[in-house]
């Protein structure tokens, strides 16, 4: 049960990032971004690209492929989310999820549907003893660091000046323009470093898991039901689900199998139904 816990908080690791930068860009624009999962398999893909064409390995990925995605985020929103902003949400619900599926098509007509492989850095190739049982050291590796950047990020946002304003500016836009405060400034900046958060984790997942065009889509929907159990725009809220999240899948796996696919839904009607704003939801607080 403990090593089915354990993986369970490295799958879960994956959700916090993704719901990370979901939260962050929804809370700040309000916007569904249902390309956050072609972004991930942009990450993944990125770092295969760069292995198999240029030899480029993946500790230079790991910080390469988030940087150049955040800057393609960034000319996005100014481009094209920026512009349809005004209108009914529903328009750039429906640009992000056109462009997921322009982006897929894209990989999947130069690289196929079979996944490709992309081995694990030399450095991490053994396991580790964790005392009751051994663990592969990627995978470790993979729920330290992502703890390490989520404790980053929430240092940043909380310790700082500018990250105050913009985890006001993200959870409660309204207010933070009547207090003077420019969120359209924060917008772009924003918006990239939620889109890099996601390829930081599609370059984390690619060593783990195939490789392969439609590997954001079998996610993304998950990520969104751990985005909604945590409170839609709850920072700590999204860390917190998507890390719990991890945890429930894993054991619903060991112990009730037959509702392995649904049991996350399951949970967030439950949620739902308890506390509609979710766990962390924005009437509840800040955090």
């Amino acid at each position: 049960m403990l090593q089915q816990a354990f993986n369970g908080l490295v799958g879960g690791a994956f959700y916090a990032l993704l719901a990370l930068g979901l939260a962050v860009i929804f809370g700040m624009l309000g916007v569904v971004n249902f390309a956050h999962g072609a972004f991930y398999m942009l990450g993944a893909f990125g770092s295969y690209v760069l292995l198999d064409s240029f030899g480029v390995n993946f500790w230079v990925a790991l910080v390469a492929v988030p940087v150049v995605l955040g800057l393609v985020g960034a000319l996005l929103e100014r481009l094209f989310v920026r512009r349809l902003a005004p209108l009914d949400p529903l328009y750039n619900f429906l640009f992000t999820f056109g462009l997921a599926l322009v982006l897929q098509d894209l990989v999947k007509r130069e690289y196929g549907v079979q996944s490709q492989p992309y081995p694990r850095p030399a450095l991490l190739s053994g396991t580790v003893d964790l005392g009751l049982f051994g663990y592969p050291a990627y995978q470790v590796f993979v729920l330290v660091f992502s703890l390490v950047v989520c404790a980053v990020v929430w240092l940043v946002l909380t310790r700082t000046r500018v990250g105050v304003i913009v985890r006001a500016a993200t959870e409660r836009p309204e207010l933070t323009r009547a207090l003077g405060i420019d969120v359209g400034r924060w917008v772009t900046p924003v918006f990239g470093f939620g889109i890099a958060l996601a390829g930081l984790a599609g370059v984390l997942a690619a060593p783990m898991r195939a490789v392969n065009p439609l590997m954001g889509a079998d996610l993304i929907i998950t990520v969104f039901a751990v985005v909604v159990i945590g409170g839609l725009g709850s920072i700590f809220g999204s860390v917190a689900a998507g890390f719990g999240i991890g945890i429930v899948s894993a054991l619903g796996n060991l112990y009730v199998p037959a509702l392995s696919q649904t049991l996350v839904f399951i949970l967030m009607a439950a949620v739902l139904l308890w506390r509609p704003a979710g766990l962390f939801g924005r009437e509840e607080s800040l955090s």
